[in-house]
């Protein structure tokens, strides 16, 4: 018991005696405490309003704040339960306050505690994600948002059978670091308590955003997803190692073939539906020194970045782009001369062309039950028509002037061929990049 302080006398009050109450046991005053703070903390992570992360364009949406208190509900509800248990627990030590009882109360706030930090980590995610969107680079993602949605749209608007609508779309988030990634829709992650990712997030460096002709990023990450929705998961590496076997390749080639599947998928998938810009955006990220372009990794799932571009050029001869080809190609051989082969096997570099006509043949022109019957080439695919929308949207974005109806796909190999091509300041052109996709 804490010994109680003598009134004091109230200077106001001339010499009146000012009664101060009693102070209440410690282990009282403790008890509330826990119970407090457990019921405070575990309300605190509340469900998201849907207006209070801004009304604007590049506000997240109503589809995008339910999904995510869905998930939210699911983890908070045994929180909420553990913290009226601590208030329990709390009270009943208030009335017999021996070890005990104040442990067992004890046990209940640790186990509080932690589940509140697991908790307490999926909200920060959904707090920063939806909080990016009230700041300076709000429509600078909701830009990146409409390229991905338009990505969406080409893919299902020319599948040959009606397919569910996948939704919520996709959401830009941006990073720190060099990479882009995509945490894909349904997939359990550990910073969402392994609960299934509710809608599709596609993590953009700044600095990506910083030069948008670079955004090509965005086309290969929504490809992912795509795939992903599409029940290509599965199927597309199962097709590649059948078909490469039946050509007499190795079963090892064969299997890493279709551990690249993904990667490649989405490359080619992006590729499909930007045109041969993204292969600028490719070689931006995959030409490196030999070192690191020709070391083979034989566990990776991403091709050597050595192998990368040539993979994206079959395609690229195959949609009926051979010039472009060739002048990649010619650029690729430059950088990395015959003979610096690095550490890849020779039997990978012997069947390589074969191998990549296959791989590619197989993603890109043979029929998929999940397309439809058809081709993901015959679903959609960039041609001369969609190359002369582009180039004419590069002259119109060097201009400020509004490239009209192109889609917004497009308009990433539009701003490339504006740089590539200085037609304006690099500076112009993204800010007329980012202002044609807003006034959308």
């Amino acid at each position: 018991m804490v010994t109680a302080i003598s009134p004091q006398v109230s200077p106001v009050g001339r010499g009146r005696a000012r009664s101060v109450p009693a102070p209440t046991p410690v282990a009282e005053v403790f008890l509330r405490a826990q119970s407090l703070n457990a019921a405070r903390h575990a309300a605190s992570l509340r469900p998201f309003h849907q207006d209070e992360f801004g009304i604007g364009a590049a506000s997240p949406s109503d589809a995008h704040i339910r999904a995510a208190n869905r998930l939210l509900d699911g983890l908070r509800q045994p929180l909420m339960a553990l913290a009226d248990q601590v208030r329990l627990d709390a009270a009943a030590a208030a009335r017999q306050p021996d070890a005990e009882a104040l442990q067992g109360l004890l046990h209940k706030k640790d186990r509080a505690g932690q589940l509140v930090k697991h908790v307490e980590r999926t909200w920060d995610f959904y707090f920063e994600l939806f909080g990016q969107r009230q700041s300076r680079y709000g429509e600078w993602l909701l830009a990146a948002d409409r390229i991905a949605l338009d990505c969406y749209q080409a893919i299902y608007t020319g599948l040959a059978v009606p397919r569910s609508i996948p939704a919520p779309p996709p959401l830009s988030f941006m990073a720190t670091g060099f990479t882009p990634a995509t945490y894909r829709r349904g997939v359990p992650l550990t910073r969402l308590g392994k609960r299934g990712n509710p809608f599709p997030v596609i993590q953009l460096p700044y600095h990506r955003l910083v030069n948008p002709w670079t955004l090509g990023a965005v086309h290969h990450e929504v490809s992912h997803n795509i795939q992903s929705d599409l029940g290509l998961w599965e199927e597309v590496p199962r097709r590649i190692e059948r078909r490469l076997r039946e050509e007499g390749l190795t079963a090892q080639l064969a299997q890493t073939w279709a551990r690249w599947n993904k990667e490649i998928w989405a490359d080619l998938c992006a590729l499909l539906l930007g045109g041969p810009a993204l292969v600028s955006s490719l070689i931006d990220v995959v030409a490196m020194a030999p070192a690191s372009a020709q070391n083979y990794n034989p566990e990776g799932v991403h091709p050597t970045p050595y192998l990368r571009v040539p993979i994206n050029l079959e395609l690229l001869r195959r949609m009926g782009f051979a010039s472009e080809a060739v002048a990649f190609d010619q650029l690729w051989n430059r950088i990395y001369p015959s003979g610096q082969l690095g550490t890849i096997p020779r039997e990978m570099l012997e069947t390589f062309p074969r191998a990549t006509a296959l791989v590619v043949d197989t993603i890109c022109y043979q029929p998929f039950s999940q397309l439809g019957g058809k081709s993901l080439a015959a679903v959609t695919s960039f041609n001369r028509t969609h190359d002369a929308m582009t180039r004419e949207a590069a002259e119109r974005l060097a201009q400020a002037v509004d490239p009209g109806i192109v889609p917004a796909r497009f308009l990433v190999g539009a701003a490339r061929t504006a740089v590539d091509t200085d037609l304006a300041p690099s500076g112009r052109i993204a800010v007329n990049f980012y202002r044609a996709l807003l006034r959308r």
